[in-house]
This record gives C-alpha cells, structure tokens and sequence, in this order.
C-alpha cells in the first residue's frame, strides 16, 4: 500500500493500534522497509560459560557475581559490567529454571518445568502404589512412632483400590496386603478392584522384592518401575498422598507440621496421641469418604466410585485361593515331616493335628513375611494345600514384651554410653580474635593423665590374658577353701578320676 502511494494517517493510526505501539514506530518501519536499512542489533554484555560456572559457585547470587567481577578488574583483569548489565545479562541468558536451580538445586529447578498429561484411560489400566509415611505421631506400645501407608490407586478413576498401613517401615508385608485388598471385590474390600494390566511404582525394592514379583507375575501383570525421585510419572498417587495429608493427617492429633510458638516447640507438646488402631480406623474411614463421597472437579464433578462404575470396561477377578497362595512367600526347599513337625528357621518346629500319620512326607511351606506365628504347609509333588501349621512352644505375649522391653534398656544403656563417649571426646578451644594457632581448653593434672592412661592399660591387659593357658597347682591341703569354690571342685573330680 506504501509503495503504491495509497498508504495514509489513518491506515497507520490503525495498524499501531491493533499491534499495540505508537504511530511513530509504525512509521519507523515503514521508513526502514522503504530504505531497506538493516535493522542493527543492540550490543549488550552477555554470559558464557565460565561466568555460569561463578554464578553457580555464588549460588544463584548475582550481586556477589558483580563483586567477584569488579574485584578482578582492579587487580588487571578484564573491564566488569555494571550492576544493572550484569542483571540484565543473567535474566537474559538464564531461564528462570536455571537460576532457581542455580539458588537451592534440582528440586527448585523442577518447579519451572512443564509436564505432560497422560492421555485419558480405561479403569484397571494401570494402577499406581507408593508408600507414604504419616507425618502424626501415634502410640504403638507405649512409644511414638510416624507409621506409614501403603496404598494402590487406579490411574484412570483416582479410586483407592488398597491400603494398609504399617507402625514401622513398611516392607513386602504391607505390599502384599495392600495388594489383596485392591485385587478382592467382595467384603470388606470392593466393588473397585481386580486385575490391573499393569502397576506403576518407583524407587521399588519392596514392590520389586522375589515375593511381590511372583504374586503379580502369576497374574501377568506389568511392574513398571519409574525412575527415582521422578513423582511426575505417577501423579494420581502423589496427589492423593497431598491429599490425604492435607484433608486427613492436618486435623489428627499430634500433627509434625502443626503450628509452631516463636522458639520454634509445638503450640500443644502434651497433646494425646492417637493409639495405633485408632488411626488406622481414621485413615479406613477418610478412604472410603474419599471413594464414595469426595467429588472431583477432573472427574465430572463425580465420585472416584461413580467414574469408576460408569466405565463399561470389563473387569477380571482372580479366584482367592490363588490370590491367597501367589501372596505368600515360598522359601523354595522342600522339608520333611519329622516327629516335631516342620522345622522352619533356627531351633522353631510347626505342627497341626492333621499331621498326624505323615511323619516322612516331603512338603512346601508358604508364609507371610515377619509372620512367624504360622505357616501353610503344601505337598511338594502335588501342590496341593495340606494346611497350617502353628509355632510349637510359642512364648506368651507377656514374655515376648519382657524381651522386647529389656532390649529396648539395653539400646538406651548403650545409647547413653555412647553420648558419654561423645562427650569424652569432644575438644574445646579458646576464642579467638586474631589469626593464632587454635588453643585447647581441656587442660588436666598429670594424676589426672595417669589415671586414665592406666585404666586404660589395665583393661587393655585384661582383654588379652589367657588364664587358662598355664594351668595352677592344687593349693595346699593346710589352706581352707570356700564352700562350693572352684579349686575345691577341681580337686575332688580329680580324685574323683
């Protein structure tokens, strides 16, 4: 239109208006067009690699960049930048990623990335399971412990399929039985559940433990075990493990991120714990509010339950008997039965009345991991299931507290004794203004030096004697000995022999 001459003030007014600047740029370019000028690119200071290596030593912080810089030129180095060329440069140059990570690390870094969205799925499709530990402190046996949940989720539906919780780390246990939960559709557990085609987990040495593989290898079903610290690639377990923390653990008793006074303690440090099995009944409850009453904006504005029975997709149980079998563990040597039962780990015999009459039989034995109360015993050439077999002389529960309680005196006692150590080895120096060799303060007497060098002698002398390597003449028959002593009763089997 300009080279034709049909170019005037109001097709100019209108085109800086509908992109937003002055007329006068407009004209600008129209200028530039019509004289085929160049534009020429503004010179500006700009980061190479060895200033991002400096701008990652001072941890993101560009102002001591800047120092570093100007510093280096009064010593004979290269002209600095000023302060405001040098922000403009790393704002340009590095992504506001970049410089996040540059500050507080990968982490950081992650919060400006862009993930993809999973195409939509059908229910069963893949399942997702993590472990997740409670940020609450509750009471199992008269401690304070954080337990952890274990639960399988169905990617397509957000329906907590399985959970079990655990009072310590969970392990292959927790696994199998959050696993049984999700696959069995009758009471207590269902209507969701079934056969997935395939689990998502990551960082899975208990879900890609030898037992949980072959339980879910016997249905053919796919493990596929994600990279570490990548919670991106199962987001609808990550986002249920918010959730629960969130909507459920925030309003339980003792909460570890509840709010804190000014000095940094609890607002309410007596509060009561929850006992153990109250809190698993909480987390029980929330599941199934969550399943059957929680509605999902993502979902339709419907329940995970409501989505999950509104797909047409058919579902596939597995018999419970299988189920019950693939999710025991199998120790893979075959045993006899011998006239004290099946003996199964150091010193421990299992019997049951239907051994009766198999004394010589050659059998199997599956069993739930740190479930050392039972067994179930199978035929070695059939397979079939023979039945269970209990402990033999299983200590009462009394006597199983006493042991745990003296071993939890003897963790405190050696404990202490360590921090004694600690404290014993620690060295104190003087304060110091000026740049002087360091002083120590742990100044001792030489009675003092003494005596500890030789207690330490001793005991070094005493750990290695040999008593019984040269053995002692009888004493005198004048001398009088104690009742019971050890030279007496040397004496008299010696004269006994």
């Amino acid at each position: 239109m300009n080279e034709r001459g049909e170019l005037t003030s109001d097709h100019v007014r209108l085109s800086a208006q509908t992109l937003g600047v002055a007329e006068r740029t407009v004209w600008r370019w129209l200028a530039v067009r019509r004289d085929k000028v160049e534009p020429v690119a503004r010179q500006r200071f700009r980061l190479d690699n060895a200033l991002r290596v400096r701008l990652a030593y001072w941890r993101g912080n560009v102002l001591a960049l800047h120092r570093e810089l100007v510093a280096a030129e009064k010593a004979g180095g290269p002209a600095a930048p000023s302060k405001s060329a040098l922000y403009r440069a790393v704002a340009a140059d590095v992504t506001a990623g970049d410089r996040a990570g540059l500050r507080a690390g990968e982490r950081a870094r992650r919060n400006f990335d862009v993930f993809l969205k999973r195409p939509p799925s059908h229910r069963n499709a893949v399942w997702e399971a993590d472990h997740v530990e409670a940020p609450v402190q509750v009471d199992v046996e008269g401690r304070l412990v954080k337990p952890w949940v274990t639960w399988f989720v169905d990617a397509a539906h957000d329906v907590i399929l399985g959970v079990a919780v655990t009072p310590r780390t969970p392990n292959r246990e927790s696994v199998l039985a959050a696993l049984r939960a999700a696959v069995m559709r009758r009471e207590p557990y269902g209507p969701a559940g079934g056969l997935p085609a395939a689990v998502r987990i990551d960082r899975g040495k208990d879900f890609l433990s030898r037992t949980v593989g072959e339980a879910l290898g016997a249905f053919a079903v796919r493990v596929d075990d994600l990279p570490a610290y990548s919670a991106h690639l199962k987001g609808t377990v990550e986002t249920i493990n918010g959730a629960a923390e969130k909507m459920l653990f925030a309003a339980l008793p003792r909460y570890t991120h509840r709010q804190t006074q000014i000095n940094g303690t609890p607002t309410d440090p007596s509060q009561p714990p929850l006992p153990f099995e109250a809190f698993t009944a909480e987390v029980l409850t929330w599941v199934r509010w969550w399943n059957s009453e929680h509605a999902i904006a993502e979902l339709g504005e419907r329940t995970p339950l409501q989505s999950w029975d509104a797909d047409p997709t058919p579902l596939h149980d597995v018999d419970e008997t299988r189920l019950w079998m693939f999710t025991l563990d199998d120790d893979r040597r075959a045993r006899k039965i011998t006239t004290k039962g099946v003996a199964f780990g150091r010193g421990r015999h299992y019997v049951a009345d239907w051994m009766t009459g198999l004394v010589g039989a050659t059998v199997r034995i599956r069993y739930m991991p740190h479930h050392h109360g039972e067994i179930e015993v199978f035929d070695a050439g059939t397979g079939k299931h023979l039945g269970t077999a209990v402990l033999a002389d299983s200590a009462s529960p009394e006597d199983r507290a006493k042991v745990h309680r003296a071993r939890a005196r003897k963790a405190r006692q050696l404990r202490a004794d360590l921090a004694a150590a600690e404290r014993d080895r620690r060295v104190r120096y003087a304060t110091s203004t000026v740049p002087e060799p360091a002083k120590r303060l742990d100044a001792m007497t030489t009675a003092e030096v003494a005596a500890v060098l030789g207690a330490e002698r001793d005991s070094d002398l005493a750990r290695w004697a040999r008593p019984d390597l040269i053995r002692f003449d009888p004493p005198p028959a004048n001398w009088r000995l104690p009742q019971g002593s050890e030279h007496e009763t040397r004496t008299s089997d010696e004269e006994g022999r």
